[in-house]
């Protein structure tokens, strides 16, 4: 996500939470675990914060959902993979401009480690 203010309209869900079966390692394909993920979209929302009509923005509830089916469907090896394919669903999917995508794995199973998150965070623009 930006942390930055620019002048773009965003729609940003923020802590989506969802139990997936990602990673390499073989006990992380069995036992699965919690991932948490963070996307916005940037599109004009000028139209729709004038007419108060859903027909004029896109759903939350539906952007929502199509992350939900790349987190907890078929499993990936990497957090980028997963990023990358909701990005591509949802440029797919919405009438968007761009996504950004951050997919954390809380406390990744590193022997030894003590991580709070990994994280893979990505950004794509519609193909002009």
């Amino acid at each position: 996500m930006k942390d930055d203010l620019s002048k773009t309209d965003r729609i940003v869900l923020e802590g989506m939470r969802f139990y997936g079966f990602h990673g390499v390692n073989p006990e992380e394909r069995v036992l699965g675990q919690e991932y948490l993920v963070d996307l916005a979209v940037e599109m004009e929302l000028r139209t729709a914060g004038a007419s108060d009509r859903l027909e004029d923005t896109v759903s939350y509830a539906h952007i929502y959902r199509a992350v939900l089916d790349v987190m907890e469907g078929e499993p990936r090896n990497l957090l980028e993979a997963a990023a990358q394919s909701i990005a591509e669903r949802v440029l797919a999917d919405f009438p968007v401009d761009s996504v950004s995508v951050r997919v954390k794995k809380p406390h990744p199973p590193i022997r030894g480690s003590v991580i709070e998150n990994a994280t893979v965070e990505i950004y794509r623009r519609r193909e002009r």
